[in-house]
């Protein structure tokens, strides 16, 4: 898997500024005020970093962003980066600093002046976020950043509080290479191997195959797979951090690796993209990993259906009725409205084996939340304002964009059928409101739930402050800061 670029921490050291290899990054405050380190390497390149900070150029940035100086007069670095950043700027125009500094780093090495900033892990998670690259399928070489280095004071405080963060760095590029892989590389075979690999982390794994999920009575997730060649399968990841014998929170994944949509099958126009339609399992394994790498002090079982959505002489066809897990006849309307079939048995499944305080399920659901929200929010929809407002919260914290919508018996009375106990499809009006009606029919009342249509956030076309173009991660943040908020403290 592709891991964040190796982050070292050290004294403030400024006599090694002028002999400092690659790239030197600097920071100048609003207003064009230089901070320590910065001063230092003004006075080196004659002052070249006092007129940047004064030119108009830099006086358009906003926070967090950055101008560039190549082949600086008096160092023997290759450029200077000069960051607008005040000391004190909170987390996210850190992390956004951070991604600046992390989309162009020297290939040599890269030496960040922290001296005086007090985000300083906040900085180190924005560079390590945003210089993820995905390259497997490339060929040639693709050389690796060189060192990066921080000199702050006190480099083993900072390096203490940025130790959790590089350990959701690496549970968000987790998701992100699961995402970004095509689908003839992450079958449902390679995606369960994957997720049965992480057992060397402490996460107890267990792989249900099709006959086991057979005698579970989980028609609903199987009738989904029928047409594919690769067999569907149920992953169990456990963490067991907390106290024993507490029941766990539960995350559950739609992990749906190509959907073509079967025999009610997609426009060929971009279906290219559905290699993404696993999103929803991509980051509940990248929480896992997370919480597993920084040892949570938590019980939280992660559950992925995975699946391949197939239009073959034995796939499902609309018209058929299935039966899930939990007892109820499903009108398979159109077998592209396939996610929700599959988190259906899956939640009911957790909820019957491990009766968990709460539960939380992602999926890249329905186009219609894309055209509600755009790109820049997930679609939020719970039975629990509690647990609801937390998770709003976490996400706001984190920088994640969520958008709670709206429930209610006006749109769960459109899932009614007429020869089964309901439809898994009903319409373009309020699409991805009715997905969550009839997610919330295999949710038990007491049980607090929240489900996460991530659609228009698990993939983007275009860079973001923290990623390039391509899967996101959206999501690990959010639920594990939901975790830490909610069982650690």
């Amino acid at each position: 898997m592709t891991h964040p670029v190796p982050l070292q921490f050290q004294d403030v050291d400024l006599d090694q500024l002028a002999t400092a290899k690659g790239r030197i990054v600097a920071f100048a405050a609003e207003g064009g005020a230089l901070g320590t380190g910065a001063k230092r390497l003004n006075k080196l390149t004659r002052g070249a970093l006092e007129r940047a900070a004064a030119s108009e150029a830099f006086g358009k940035l906003k926070q967090g962003e950055a101008l560039e100086l190549g082949f600086p007069a008096g160092l023997e670095a290759d450029a200077v980066q000069l960051v607008k950043l005040d000391r004190r700027a909170d987390v996210a125009t850190a992390r956004k600093a951070g991604g600046a500094i992390g989309r162009s780093l020297s290939k040599v090495a890269t030496l960040v002046l922290a001296d005086g900033l007090q985000r300083t892990a906040d900085l180190s998670f924005g560079i390590a976020m945003r210089a993820y690259e995905f390259t497997p399928h490339k060929s040639g070489e693709h050389p690796l950043p060189g060192p990066v280095t921080l000199m702050t004071q006190s480099p083993e405080t900072v390096a203490a509080e940025a130790a959790p963060m590089a350990a959701l760095a690496e549970g968000v590029f987790f998701t992100r290479d699961l995402v970004n892989e095509p689908a003839n590389v992450l079958s449902t075979f390679d995606f369960a191997a994957r997720l049965a690999a992480m057992h060397e982390l402490g996460l107890e794994v267990e792989i249900l195959e099709e006959e086991d999920m057979e005698k579970l009575g989980m028609r609903a997730l199987l009738g989904v797979g029928q047409g594919s060649e690769h067999p569907s399968k149920l992953v169990v990841m456990q963490w067991n951090g907390g106290p024993k014998g507490e029941a766990p929170f539960a995350l559950v994944g739609k992990g749906v690796v190509f959907d073509t949509g079967g025999i009610s099958i997609k426009p060929s126009a971009g279906m290219e993209e559905m290699t993404m339609d696993m999103g929803g399992a991509g980051v509940v394994a990248g929480v896992m990993r997370t919480l597993a790498m920084r040892k949570c002090k938590a019980n939280v079982v992660g559950l992925v259906g995975i699946v391949e959505n197939m239009p073959d002489g034995k796939a499902q066809r609309p018209g058929d009725v299935v039966r899930s897990m939990k007892g109820d006849t499903i009108e398979v309307i159109n077998t592209d409205a396939e996610g929700r079939l599959v988190l259906a048995d899956v939640l009911w499944y957790a909820q019957e084996r491990f009766k968990p305080t709460g539960m939380i399920d992602l999926a890249t659901l329905t186009g219609a939340v894309i055209v509600a929200l755009g790109h820049e929010n997930t679609g939020v929809f719970s039975n629990n304002d509690a647990l609801c407002n937390a998770f709003l919260k976490a996400a706001a914290a984190e920088g994640e964009g969520a958008w709670r919508l709206p429930m209610g018996d006006g749109y769960d009375a459109k899932l009614k059928s007429r020869i089964a106990d309901m439809v898994n499809s009903c319409g373009r009006d309020g699409g991805s409101i009715t997905a969550a009606q009839f997610l919330q029919r295999f949710v038990k009342p007491e049980t607090p739930w929240i489900h996460l249509d991530i659609a228009g956030t698990a993939l983007l076309k275009a860079d973001s402050t923290l990623a390039p173009k391509g899967a996101t991660g959206w999501g690990v943040m959010a639920l594990n800061r939901l975790i830490h908020d909610m069982f650690e403290k």
